[in-house]
């Protein structure tokens, strides 16, 4: 079924290039090396519903290796700097029948699999030619059998980040991850002269589906770097004459950060537009994003239950600092806690209906019970929606601070902590208190000297007092997931055992 997104397009446009100098491969191309890993893969004895663990670094590999694995059965892909226990986790969890590594390296990957696990090495050459090695070559039909694709089929498993619970199992279908694709493209108007830049990791949805599957169902080119280097940002976006890039906020302040001293960057005028998604874009950055690179900055909301997309500023119409824009192909409601509707500009829980929503998580009917309500999945993020349709969010549920009964969005303490010209980087999380039960603290990143004291004012100028934070804790840098997502939990048990030690 994803196979669906590569036909209709010209066999001799690009489809996917790596940057550096590395190959670049036609529509055509790209078919018949999915097509013949596939078949490598039915070899190997793998059958349909089989997990196939991807534990690959960015590139062709990674690519053809999620295409074909989702093709054959079910794609797993895994951050290849996850450590051995980890690896062993996920690989148990997912029931990974085989796991897909590079011919070299990947030791903790390799250390964590059983001895039942198949393990499949890529081997690139010169020309762009993907090839799949295993030791059970002979053991899988040499003429298998082909199977008609099913849109119900799962695609591709994934897990949440697990910031408050165990990590839960996201199976999406062929049909939900084809859906967000050609959501996204149809939200952004791309088409077969559009070439995206992908700088985020392929093992989460953001890279996947928003700046790979999306490309390839409008016939564009994706241009892939192995990771994000702000050094050569802006000279691959000249090279490949890319038109748009997605990343998360912090891509986009490392960019700024480094352009703030210069011109505009050469190669931004190539730009259709800039995408921000996976995390909160504050309103001070979209503005100065939009000022010294001169290209519109759309804010976007997804999540993986949503194979990604849920929500955007639209490309032409207005953009509202803030807010993460108007549905795109789903339906927004934002519920009480008893699953009424609320009305336009009352704060409830963001709950969505969609062709691209999951249908529930893997062997888990408590979180599922808990997560949908009457066909509406949960998102667990707070917000609303303005009389225009556009969302904005105040946070996750769960990460709103408790103060004495006082309900308080740490988003919003971020963006006024934001717009002090001192501040890079702003997180404000809960600490406990013996009177009020949780008290407000934040932690920033600082681009030039700065008091915690005189942090503190700024926020007293702006805020009630009841949401100032009682103290500013400053840092060398925010921890963060692999995807750039802050946790701000994680922030809060970082510093305290950095007080403790």
């Amino acid at each position: 079924m994803l196979l669906e997104l590569l036909s209709g397009h010209s066999s001799s446009r690009p489809a996917v290039t790596v940057a550096g100098g590395g190959p670049s491969l036609t529509y055509g191309q790209l078919q018949q090396q999915v097509a013949s890993l596939a078949k490598a893969l039915k070899r190997f004895g793998i059958q349909p519903g089989d997990r196939i663990a991807i534990a690959l670094p960015n590139g062709l590999e990674a690519i053809f290796a999620f295409l074909a694995a989702s093709t054959v059965g079910t794609a797993a892909p895994l951050n290849p700097a996850y450590k051995e226990e980890e690896f062993r986790f996920y690989l148990a969890d997912t029931s990974a029948r085989a796991l897909i590594v590079p011919a070299n390296g990947m030791t903790a990957a390799r250390e964590a699999a059983t001895d039942k696990t198949i393990i499949i090495e890529t081997h690139l050459d010169a020309d762009g030619q993907v090839s799949f090695q295993s030791h059970v070559d002979a053991h899988g039909s040499t003429n298998p059998t082909e199977r008609e694709s099913n849109p119900e089929d799962i695609a591709l498993i994934l897990h949440t980040s697990g910031t408050t619970s165990r990590p839960k199992r996201v199976p999406l279908a062929h049909k939900h991850l084809l859906a967000s694709a050609r959501n996204v493209a149809n939200t952004y108007a791309l088409d077969a002269v559009d070439v995206a830049l992908c700088v985020m990791p392929l093992f989460h949805v953001h890279g996947l589906v928003a700046s790979t599957l999306a490309t390839l169902s409008a016939g564009g080119t994706v241009v892939v770097v192995p990771r994000f280097d702000a050094l050569s940002f802006w000279a691959t976006v000249r090279e490949h004459q890319v038109t748009w890039y997605s990343a998360v906020p912090t891509i986009h302040q490392i960019l700024l950060t480094r352009s703030r001293r210069s011109m505009r960057p050469s190669g931004s005028e190539q730009l259709r537009f800039i995408r921000s998604c996976s995390a909160a874009l504050p309103a001070a950055m979209m503005l100065e994003l939009e000022d010294k690179f001169g290209v519109p900055v759309l804010q976007a909301y997804g999540m993986t239950e949503a194979a990604h997309q849920i929500a955007s500023n639209p490309l032409c119409g207005d953009r509202k600092p803030g807010s993460v824009g108007c549905a795109t192909g789903v339906e927004i409601a934002i519920l009480d806690n008893d699953g009424e509707q609320l009305s336009r500009g009352q704060r409830g829980e963001v709950c969505i209906k969609g062709s691209n929503v999951f249908s529930g998580y893997e062997d888990n009917p408590d979180a599922n019970a808990a997560s949908f309500t009457r066909g509406w999945f949960r998102t667990g993020d707070q917000g609303f929606l303005d009389q225009d349709g556009y969302l904005t969010l105040l946070g996750r549920i769960k990460e709103l601070i408790n103060r004495g009964g006082e309900k308080i969005s740490p988003q919003e303490i971020d963006e006024v902590l934001i717009a002090h010209a001192s501040v890079a980087e702003a997180v404000c999380f809960a600490v406990p208190d013996p009177m009020y039960g949780e008290e407000v603290a934040a932690a920033v990143v600082l681009n030039q000297p700065e008091t915690e004291n005189d942090l503190i004012q700024h926020c007293r100028s702006l805020l009630a007092d009841f949401k100032c934070p009682k103290a500013i804790h400053i840092l060398e840098a925010i921890p963060r997931t692999a995807t750039g997502k802050i946790q701000r939990r994680n922030v809060a048990a970082a510093i305290a055992a950095q007080r403790r030690g």
